[in-house]
């Protein structure tokens, strides 16, 4: 009997180790931006004479759009070759607040920045000294009430004067903050824009916004509608060359419709949110993040079973929410003698975002507009073949794998 007892369960052992792996990942999946800015420091202590590298962008021309940035310069392109900006991870977007501790802010920071994330710590060889409260204070400093322009100047005319000075004892020191592609600081804009300007009429649309997200996040991905609809692959994201074209968010929608019905139109929706999420975090400018969209009806009739629901949900999701992020939303295939057909279904669809739609069968045009190889696509044997090459795994997302 002792024997029987403490003879090892193969069985149980291998569950075990499956329950832990499963237990690893997360059950829920948060959006992959936020409001608080991530903190960054360029030293030029060991490159006194140095070229920043970048191209700043003029955030102080009294611009609407730039209400919610804190400083009057950022990042508009981080120049090739050995630059300070590439030694110490500058990215594009990122805003210059202060200047050898003195802080150029158009407003104060609603952070401490001992709450904040410090890229400057993942940069080798760059030490930022510790700061008493009155350098803290110096360097959240706001500068305001000037012209347009003079705030920006003032800020140039700083860096330049410690260039010039050339003092190895206080070299340049620049304060910058980097912020998520979809924080205020980075989203009002495109907010603004898909409200013709109209200031109340984006603030809304924005506020409207953080209420949604709120109530989004975090998906859960235990829910067994949303795991049968990634499972299935039917929203996934191709991981292929874009020919400097955004990536796409992939929508099979025969697999959709195949599926059982245990799932919603709303797990359709969430599945789509977290793939729109993973890929707009992953642009390499913040401010002006985009993707496209294949919905493949490659075996779905449009005139008859098309659940043009799905399409509406999805679009109810993402039109309000992801203002100015989609580059092209293709169908496909469809005969031109449909296309009508599919143009009155999609009625729902604002003209603007109409403008983005194209809807077709020659596989020339997906390919030019998604920076496709069209050679590789037909060896594959067609869009839906390829797509089975290169979605990418949803895999993390699976709680059974």
């Amino acid at each position: 009997k002792a024997q029987l007892q403490t003879k090892p369960n193969r069985k149980r052992k291998t569950t075990l180790i499956q329950e832990s792996f499963i237990m690893s990942k997360s059950p829920l999946f948060s959006s992959t931006s936020d409001e608080k800015p991530s903190l960054l420091t360029i030293s030029f202590a060991k490159d006194p004479g140095g070229s920043l590298g970048t191209q700043l962008i003029n955030l102080d021309k009294g611009q609407t759009r730039d209400m919610f940035c804190p400083g009057y310069a950022s990042v508009g392109r981080i120049v090739e070759g050995e630059t300070v900006a590439r030694k110490c991870g500058v990215a594009v977007g990122d805003i210059i607040v202060a200047v050898n501790g003195e802080g150029f802010r158009r407003f104060k920071s609603n952070y401490n920045e001992t709450d904040l994330e410090d890229l400057t710590a993942k940069i080798d060889g760059i030490l930022v000294p510790n700061s008493n409260g009155e350098a803290k204070e110096l360097k959240m400093k706001v500068i305001a009430g000037m012209k347009d322009g003079e705030h920006y100047t003032a800020l140039l005319n700083k860096i330049k004067a410690v260039k010039k000075a050339a003092d190895p004892n206080n070299p340049l020191v620049l304060s910058l903050e980097r912020y998520a592609w979809d924080s205020e600081v980075n989203s009002w804009h495109r907010f603004l824009v898909a409200r013709d300007g109209d200031v109340p009429a984006a603030m809304k649309m924005r506020q409207q916004h953080e209420t949604w997200r709120e109530a989004m996040f975090p998906i859960d991905l235990t829910d067994p509608g949303l795991q049968e609809v990634i499972d299935a692959k039917a929203v996934s994201e191709i991981d292929v060359k874009h020919k400097g074209l955004p990536p796409t968010v992939y929508v099979n929608f025969s697999r959709l419709q195949a599926l059982e019905t245990n799932h919603t139109a709303q797990d359709v929706v969430k599945a789509f949110v977290i793939f729109t999420e993973t890929v707009l975090k992953r642009s390499s400018d913040s401010r002006s993040p985009q993707m496209s969209q294949l919905i493949d009806l490659t075996g779905v009739s449009v005139t008859s079973g098309f659940r043009t629901d799905i399409l509406k949900e999805v679009y109810t999701a993402f039109e309000p929410n992801y203002p100015e992020t989609l580059h092209k939303m293709i169908m496909y295939p469809v005969s031109k003698y449909v296309a009508s057909t599919a143009n009155l279904m999609l009625g729902f669809v604002n003209e603007k975002t109409r403008k983005k739609f194209i809807i077709t069968d020659d596989l020339s045009i997906v390919c030019e507009n998604l920076g496709w190889s069209q050679e590789e696509v037909e060896y594959c044997g067609g869009v839906s073949d390829f797509m089975t090459k290169h979605a990418k795994s949803g895999d993390s997302l699976l709680m059974s794998q």
